[in-house]
């Protein structure tokens, strides 16, 4: 399957504070298997196809594509099953469903070809599924992704709203916001802030996804209020 810029991502699970049901360390679950899913969810996304989110994977080509073990792999697939984002072999052996996807709406942009070379996700070198930095990390990409606002290209949420829904504690955000940006998928964009003079509050950009839509091109005369206008609940719209 030839890879896409990007694909969609139904999103409302997440609007809906689905990251929320991913944490660190608890018996049930453990950590690592909250990790190891968004990192197959970002999978399952990539290869699906575009008309009906369905896509083919064996574990083989997941544990490829991720670096993760087979049985991480099948530890991670639990859990996306368990929050209901997908649903395991609808059409055989191998194939997965994203549980609410309508290509008409409903849909945040996750980006694809780019993030991959010889075949793997390169960023997910660095996972090694040992540090809730790495899980915070992988759900405030997916909540940038469901908050980006299309004329912007950007993701404008405080501290207190990422908390809401990702569940992350405010004293972790910026850990794995850092672990994110280090590995280069997210970019961290500063601008006007509207409660505080001289202040400065940060816009989120993915890596890979409309890189002609910057802060380059739209102007760093951009504040609160601009996103407020602008951010959308899914490019659909």
């Amino acid at each position: 399957m030839t890879l896409r810029d990007w694909v969609r991502l139904p999103s409302k699970w997440i609007d809906e504070r689905g990251l929320k049901q991913l944490r660190w360390g608890r018996k049930e679950t453990p950590g690592a298997d909250n990790t190891s899913a968004l990192m197959i969810l970002a999978v399952i996304a990539h290869h699906a196809v575009d008309e009906s989110g369905l896509a083919k994977l064996t574990y083989d080509q997941l544990s490829e594509i991720t670096g993760l073990s087979r049985a991480k792999v099948a530890g991670g697939l639990d859990v996306l099953e368990k929050i209901k984002v997908i649903s395991r072999a609808p059409e055989g052996r191998s194939t997965f469903q994203l549980v609410g996807y309508d290509p008409k709406a409903g849909w945040c942009k996750l980006p694809a070809k780019k993030l991959y070379a010889s075949g793997r996700i390169v960023a997910f070198d660095d996972f090694k599924l040992r540090s809730a930095a790495e899980l915070h990390a992988l759900k405030l990409y997916f909540l940038f992704a469901a908050r980006r606002g299309r004329d912007t290209n950007m993701a404008h949420i405080g501290y207190d709203k990422i908390s809401e829904y990702s569940g992350i504690e405010g004293n972790r955000i910026k850990p794995g916001l850092s672990f994110l940006a280090s590995i280069g998928l997210v970019h961290v964009e500063h601008l006007a802030s509207r409660n505080h003079e001289r202040g400065v509050a940060n816009a989120y950009r993915l890596a890979h996804l409309d890189s002609y839509v910057h802060m380059g091109t739209r102007g760093r005369g951009l504040d609160e209020q601009d996103f407020e206008a602008t951010r959308n609940l899914g490019d659909a719209l």
